[in-house]
Parts: structure tokens; C-alpha cells; sequence
């Protein structure tokens, strides 16, 4: 796996100041990814200062930074705390290091060091899809109707390319608005792939552990755990409801009957 560093930050090459750093880390894995020191993304973060945060995740905070390259870049830091958020960033590391698509956020980096563990991406400007849905009506984004369905194809070729061009293909089972970021253009970009299954070509299915967030689960793979690329198509349709009302699917707020937005739907 490889990934490129657009204009060269400082990367570790010395295997062992990597893998030194946490229990359970493949060596193999982190081989051929970049390797970007801590102390730079100290410094590109200014200390990782609070002005620079730009949001929070389940396993850690985002923030914004400028790498030595003049490369703007969003950096997400891992709570050394979180048994669960070791496994997808390890898992994020092996599903999409080296995939490259207009459609889906591109990871430039990680840092393993000490206790540190943190990926690095490209910087998307106008945030997540559900900060111009949903958050406060002072942001300056305005979603048009060409502008949504502009949003929706770019994601549903995300998802293809994903699903359909990827050798072995990729189910992200984590779709949702919030995972949906937007550039300085408002094309979307897929992130997120923490809970991502490899699919190889002869499997149609995986009997897996049920994860993904409420209101976005396909009814099959809630209920069996049976996963197959269509949960993520189920998942689309949910976000594109979302798109064309406005509103969130996970919180009751249709007409005083407190419905969520699917049982409206139906």
C-alpha cells in the first residue's frame, strides 16, 4: 500500500520508531504508509490549539493544520484510551491507503509514535454534509436543488467505485451525513472507513458484528448481521432522503406525531 504525501512532509522511515510505538500494531500493514512525525503535526496544528479544532469523532478530535508543505490538511487524533478506535484506525491504514477517487476523502498519512496514533487528510473546506443539512442557519452554504442532486451523484459514484471498480471491493457501512465531507466546490467525499469490510470477489455475503449508526442500518443487517453491499445502498437511500427534506433521520420531529423521518416516509 502507498499513499501519497502531495509535497513531501516529513516522514518517518525507520520501521522501528513506528512499530515501537503501540501493542498490536502490524508492521507489515504500516510498511508502505507514510509516515508523518508528531512533532510536525504539532507544529502544523500550533500544538494542536483549540482554535484549530474543526470537529469531533467518536475515538478523538479533528483538527485543522498546515503541514511545513504549505498542504492544508485535516489531522485526527486517536484517544490512546479507546481499544475500539485502535482497531479502526488499523482498519482505515489497510481499506483505503492506496484507493484514489474524485468521490471519497483521500488519506495523505498517519503518525505512530509513542502513544500517539493519528491519521492525516487532505483538508476539505466546507465541512461535513450534515453541518450544511442541518447546522445553523448562519453558514453560508446554500443547497439548491441542483446542488443536491449534484451531491448525491457524486456520492452514488463514490459508492460505485467502491463497490463495483475496487478489486477486492470495499463496503464502508457507516454512510451517512456526517461522513459525507464537502470541498471549496461542494463536491462530496466519502470518510470514514473505520468499520469498512473487504468484499473479494467470490463472497456475496458476511455474517459480521452489527455496526453503523441507528437510522441508517438496512432492516437485514440490523436484525441478522448479515452484510452484503446493499447495506450500504440502503444507507444512500436513507441519506438521500435526508438531502431532499432537510432533516435528520435519526430524530422524531415530523408534524407534533414525533415520527422519524422513514416511518414518515412510509
Amino acid at each position: 500500500m502507498r499513499c501519497s504525501c502531495f509535497g513531501g512532509p516529513s516522514v518517518d522511515k525507520k520501521r522501528g520508531s513506528a512499530a515501537e510505538t503501540l501493542h498490536g500494531i502490524d508492521g507489515d500493514l504500516l510498511q508502505d504508509v507514510n509516515h508523518i512525525s508528531y512533532n510536525e503535526l504539532r507544529s502544523a496544528t500550533d500544538n494542536f490549539h483549540s482554535s484549530n479544532k474543526i470537529g469531533r469523532g467518536g475515538f478523538g478530535d479533528v483538527y485543522k493544520g498546515t503541514l511545513r508543505s504549505g498542504i492544508q490538511v485535516a489531522v485526527k487524533t486517536l484517544s490512546a484510551q479507546s481499544k475500539q478506535g485502535a482497531r479502526e484506525f488499523l482498519n482505515e491504514i489497510k481499506t483505503i491507503s492506496n484507493v484514489r477517487h474524485p468521490n471519497l476523502v483521500e488519506l495523505i498519512g498517519c503518525c505512530v509514535q509513542g502513544a500517539n496514533r493519528i491519521l492525516v487528510y487532505e483538508y476539505l473546506e466546507n465541512n461535513s454534509l450534515d453541518r450544511a443539512l442541518l447546522g445553523s442557519r448562519s453558514t453560508n452554504i446554500r443547497l439548491d436543488w441542483g446542488r443536491r442532486s449534484a451531491i448525491c451523484l457524486g456520492i452514488a459514484r463514490g459508492l460505485a467505485f467502491l463497490h463495483e471498480e475496487l478489486v477486492p471491493h470495499i463496503v464502508h457501512r457507516d454512510i451517512k451525513a456526517s461522513n459525507i465531507l464537502l470541498d471549496k466546490d461542494l463536491n462530496p467525499k466519502i470518510g470514514d472507513f473505520g468499520l469498512a469490510k473487504l468484499f473479494p470477489d467470490n463472497i456475496t455475503h458476511i455474517s459480521t458484528r452489527i455496526a453503523g449508526t441507528t437510522g441508517y442500518l438496512a432492516p437485514e443487517y440490523a436484525l441478522g448481521g448479515q452484510l452484503t453491499m446493499k447495506a450500504d445502498v440502503y444507507s444512500f437511500g436513507v441519506l438521500i432522503l435526508e438531502i431532499i427534506s432537510g432533516r435528520n433521520s435519526t430524530k422524531p420531529s415530523w408534524g407534533g406525531m414525533e415520527k422519524l423521518l422513514l416511518e414518515w416516509v412510509c
